[in-house]
């Protein structure tokens, strides 16, 4: 049995970070610790220090690791730097999933990062499966106020039995909350973690515009800082003493005034797409959605055929080859 939390003194109850706690404050585990290499061969390297993880793409292989460990809900963070110059079609993922025990019912939680051309800019795609819902299409899509490729900068996901929230360097800038009409499509197995570092030609830039070009290869992508802030649970059992009803103190507060404001700030800047606001997918948005002019205003200017409500035109969808799900396709 695995009914036991990643660190000893981690308390195995359904755990959920009030929102703003700094990262200082939560123990990070080193690779080993946490995680073990699902594929890539020597395309996964471990330092020496052997708190990080450099994940690279080349000609022959990906690469990838898996955590030790399933989780019901928690609080999930890793430091990632990417590859810089020319990295189109590459794509590098952190996300939750528990596909390989559910494959027709699956459960997903993503963080993206999708490379582009020369001078043009990383993009970071977040999406939500639940009980195999990949048809539905949650799919979000941004721009960033840095390059990722300079530095490391931290990105999390806060998974509770309600909500969803996703944060890039402390600041969130997605929430998803469960509604009733969602069903089983918000995510409530058991999931592992993951991160990887694929080859996504066929749709990653501009809708498979623009390839991986091997010439620019190794193409590297750095992981560091991991943080595994949930309950373990037992792989056959799928049982945890994490099910007990939580005490006062860990019952989720959500996102603060504060950071609403900069959640929102950061939407109505550099949100690029939504599945909320695609009138060409849906008619009316889907339950959870909750609409914000500014973000709608923001969003027109994209595309006014697909924001806007028009159908002179027909859209494109392209399809993920790892989870076969619907992808937008992008300028």
């Amino acid at each position: 049995m695995m009914n036991m939390c990643i660190n000893f003194f981690l308390i195995c109850s359904v755990f959920v970070l009030a929102a703003g706690l700094s990262l200082r404050n939560l123990p990070t585990v080193s690779f080993e610790e946490g995680y073990a290499q699902i594929f890539g061969d020597d395309n996964l390297v471990i330092l020496k220090d052997g708190k990080s993880a450099h994940l690279t793409l080349t000609e022959r292989t990906g690469s990838g690791f898996i955590s030790h460990d399933l989780y019901s809900h928690g609080f999930f963070s890793a430091s990632i730097k990417l590859p810089a110059d020319y990295t189109a079609g590459v794509v590098v993922a952190f996300y939750m999933s528990n596909g390989d025990i559910f494959e027709k019912n699956h459960d997903e939680i993503d963080f993206e990062f999708l490379g582009n051309i020369r001078g043009k800019e990383w993009r970071v795609q977040t999406n939500v499966y639940g009980n195999g819902s990949t048809g539905a299409g949650r799919e979000e899509r941004y721009g960033l106020w840095f390059d990722p490729s300079e530095d490391f900068h931290q990105y999390s996901i806060l998974w509770s039995d309600d909500k969803i929230i996703f944060y890039i360097d402390n600041v969130p800038i997605r929430e998803v909350r469960k509604t009733e009409a969602m069903g089983g499509d918000f995510p409530s197995k058991p999931m592992s973690l993951y991160g990887t570092i694929w080859d996504g030609s066929n749709w990653a830039t501009n809708g498979g515009k623009y390839k991986v070009n091997y010439k620019y290869s190794p193409y590297i992508a750095e992981f560091s800082d991991f943080v595994l802030h949930g309950c373990a649970v037992d792989p056959i059992e799928l049982s945890s003493v994490c099910d007990i009803v939580p005490t006062s103190n860990s019952v989720p507060t959500g996102v603060t005034n504060e950071s609403r404001t900069k959640m929102q700030n950061f939407r109505k800047k550099h949100m690029q797409y939504s599945y909320c606001y695609d009138k060409m997918r849906y008619k009316v948005p889907p339950s959870e959605c909750v609409i914000d002019p500014r973000e709608a205003e923001r969003l027109r200017g994209f595309d006014p055929v697909r924001f806007g409500g028009s159908h002179s035109r027909h859209g494109k969808r392209h399809h993920k080859n790892r989870s076969n799900r619907n992808v937008i396709n992008s300028a």
